[in-house]
């Protein structure tokens, strides 16, 4: 039987690109990681510190799996924080950081959306260090689920049985039981499609200017998405 992939083999050399420019334009000495542990185990945050002289990190995440804690435990400058990064309460367990980390997140993110993520984590950050699938199937920031069943599907990289969108569309206001929340507002289904244009607009409104931006081509197949990485600073 085929061992599973290493967690470190999944790891995007762009988004480490991204890091490492992050690092050395803005001399960043902090960060937070959020969302950093499914199907990488914290690689991100991992990597960083292996690689840059940090002198601290917070990896946020509300499942902290065994294999990340046991490598964190061995690094000091590293905190663990467990929950949704969306609860104001875990923003404050972050505390100050220098730079935020947003990989492949931002699009999931509801009540609060994605721009209120942002304004939570602003007054604590002067750097946000963003990796994103942002749309480009129309001028404007889409809530996907508004597009219908059909066009969703169209829209996600999932197929109408995979793991929580089975039957998604039949019981979008029912509660679900772990996260004590309508099933339209988890955050494990693809959420949003967020422009460059309302992304760029929103920081700037919060006092935020871009310093970086680049265009990574298409995500996979789906033709209203595009792979697009970003650095903001103040």
């Amino acid at each position: 039987m085929p061992h599973p992939p290493s967690p470190n083999s999944l790891l995007n050399p762009e988004k480490i690109e991204l890091i490492d420019l992050a690092e050395s334009l803005l001399k960043i000495r902090s960060f937070a990681d959020l969302g950093a542990v499914w199907r990488v185990e914290g690689g991100y945050t991992f990597q960083a510190l292996e690689k840059h002289d940090f002198d601290r990190a917070v990896l946020v995440d509300s499942n902290v799996t065994a294999t990340v804690e046991t490598k964190a435990i061995r690094i000091p400058r590293l905190k663990l924080v467990r929950g949704n990064f969306g609860d104001p309460e875990v923003a404050r367990k972050v505390g100050p950081v220098d730079a935020i980390f947003l990989f492949d997140v931002l699009l999931h993110q509801v009540a609060p959306d994605w721009d209120q993520i942002l304004d939570l984590y602003a007054p604590n950050t002067n750097v946000f260090i963003i990796y994103n699938q942002q749309w480009i199937g129309s001028p404007d920031t889409v809530r996907l689920l508004d597009l219908g069943e059909d066009e969703y599907f169209n829209n996600v990289p999932h197929e109408r049985d995979h793991g929580p969108y089975s039957d998604i569309f039949t019981r979008l206001d029912d509660i679900h039981p772990v996260h004590q929340r309508p099933w339209r507002d988890i955050h494990h289904i693809w959420q949003w499609g967020i422009t460059d244009y309302d992304l760029i607009t929103k920081l700037r409104s919060i006092g935020f200017r871009l310093h970086f931006m680049r265009n990574y081509g298409p995500f996979g197949p789906l033709r209203n998405f595009e792979n697009h990485a970003f650095i903001f600073a103040r």
